[in-house]
């Protein structure tokens, strides 16, 4: 079933990460790249309760085929309701548990990495997602332990309450996102069990990615924040070169902002702010755009101004 949604030898995933993987943003890695595109983060309070905000989340683009949508959760009985409201959404392959997250306000609420110190609960809700799910499949998105590291024990759980994959990031929940990445400990996972394993932490280019696939033996990598100001990463591994040309940065910048408007209207414009300053990291000129774009609300003149910026500009990198 796995191997149906990703035909390659490995697969390439955009990692959910609040405030930046939005539906825009996944709509352009998957179209220059990336095999796998995940919502950000969904609760399954907030789906039982029916929030609208929450379901607005669930929308994607219709590049995102395969698309998965991770869901947080610490009791059976609600993620098992917000499991069938999925159940009657289009265009969901995945249903993807969130095991990982160590912010304060999830971990609180016994969601997110606090599922690691449960780890008979974990199993619980993996396996009634799996047999609730009218969905091809079910992952899981791990750490290694929350203050010290079970890493095997963990992963054997996913696998034993039948999730057909699982994505490792590379660090304890007390290791956040400071740690130093243990890529032997993901690579002992893959040894471990015989579902496919995804590797996550801390890959921010070509040549690392490629390195973590290397010395882990995994079946993919999963990026989040290396992705951030560098999208084209998906098509440096999808093409299998190191070089990306400038007029390829630029076609894929001025996609994310058209897209960015498609969705959000005028208020893309200082939504898009923040990513004109990753994406110009390196150009000449980048500290001038910034300050120009700061002072633009119009949706055409911000456009004319990234444009020239971007289709003329050197970039020095």
């Amino acid at each position: 079933m796995y191997k149906n949604f990703f035909p390659n030898t490995h697969i390439y995933v955009l990692a959910p990460l609040a405030g930046f993987t939005d539906l825009p943003f996944r709509s352009v890695v998957k179209k220059f790249g990336a095999d796998l595109t995940v919502s950000e983060m969904i609760s399954s309070n907030a789906l039982v309760y029916g929030s609208k905000k929450t379901l607005q989340m669930l929308q994607k683009s219709p590049l995102e085929d395969p698309y998965s949508v991770q869901i947080a959760g610490a009791k059976v009985d609600i993620v098992k309701g917000a499991v069938e409201i999925l159940n009657d959404q289009d265009g969901i392959d995945i249903i993807d548990l969130n095991c990982g997250c160590p912010v304060p306000k999830v971990v609180s609420h016994g969601s997110g990495s606090s599922l690691l110190k449960d780890l008979p609960l974990m199993g619980n809700i993996i396996k009634t997602i799996k047999d609730t799910s009218n969905k091809p499949l079910t992952s899981v998105k791990i750490r290694l332990g929350f203050e010290d590291k079970n890493h095997i024990d963990i992963a054997k759980i996913v696998e034993d309450n039948g999730a057909d994959f699982l994505a490792v990031h590379g660090r304890t929940r007390a290791g956040k996102f400071k740690a130093p990445v243990d890529y032997d400990a993901i690579k002992e996972i893959k040894e471990a069990v015989n579902i496919p394993v995804i590797a996550n932490g801390d890959i921010d280019s070509f040549e690392k990615a490629q390195w973590v696939l290397e010395h882990t033996g995994c079946d993919g990598v999963m990026i989040g924040r290396g992705a951030v100001g560098n999208p084209w990463i998906f098509h440096q591994l999808k093409s299998g070169t190191k070089e990306v040309d400038i007029t390829v940065r630029y076609e894929i910048i001025m996609e994310h902002y058209d897209r960015m408007i498609e969705f959000y209207g005028e208020r893309g414009v200082a939504m898009f702010r923040k990513h004109v300053h990753t994406y110009s990291k390196g150009y000449k000129g980048a500290s001038k755009l910034r300050e120009e774009v700061n002072h633009l609300s119009d949706p055409l003149a911000f456009r004319e101004v990234l444009d020239q910026f971007f289709k003329n500009g050197e970039c020095v990198i």
